[in-house]
């Protein structure tokens, strides 16, 4: 049986430049914030280090996002983004995130993101070579696989 899933919690609050004309939070401003918890899960759970993968070319490349919009946020609300990882496969991996409004008692919006491993290629003329996804590390599918 695996040991319970890494997580992380983080913050925000709906400015102005979240929301639209309304006041009702969009949801692009939606993917920023579950892009911070995602990105603090994997620095802080999972051990990636940003300036590693900016020295070795490896990083996280989102694949698929599925939003499940439930219910809107809007202007002042204090919000709460909680993030899992969810299951790690050999080449991808699977977290997943749901935001909360203080004050609402269900759940706003809700989301699956599939990730891979992917290595950038180095040097000049970028362009025309391709990333190449790499298996995920032997340790995570051993730990939560």
């Amino acid at each position: 049986m695996n040991p319970e899933m890494p997580s992380y919690t983080t913050h925000e609050d709906v400015m102005f430049f979240d929301t639209d004309i309304g006041g009702v939070v969009h949801n692009l401003a939606y993917l920023r914030m579950i892009e911070t918890c995602r990105t603090k899960l994997a620095t802080e759970e999972l051990g990636m280090d940003l300036k590693n993968m900016a020295n070795t070319g490896l990083y996280p490349v989102v694949l698929r996002t599925e939003v499940d919009y439930r219910s809107p946020a809007t202007l002042g609300h204090k919000l709460t983004i909680k993030g899992k990882l969810e299951s790690v496969e050999r080449v991808k991996f699977w977290c997943s995130f749901e935001i909360y409004a203080e004050g609402i008692e269900k759940c706003l919006i809700t989301c699956r993101q599939s990730l891979a491993m992917v290595q950038m290629s180095a040097g000049e003329n970028n362009e025309n070579k391709q990333a190449r996804p790499q298996r995920l590390p032997k340790e995570w599918r051993e730990r939560w696989g």
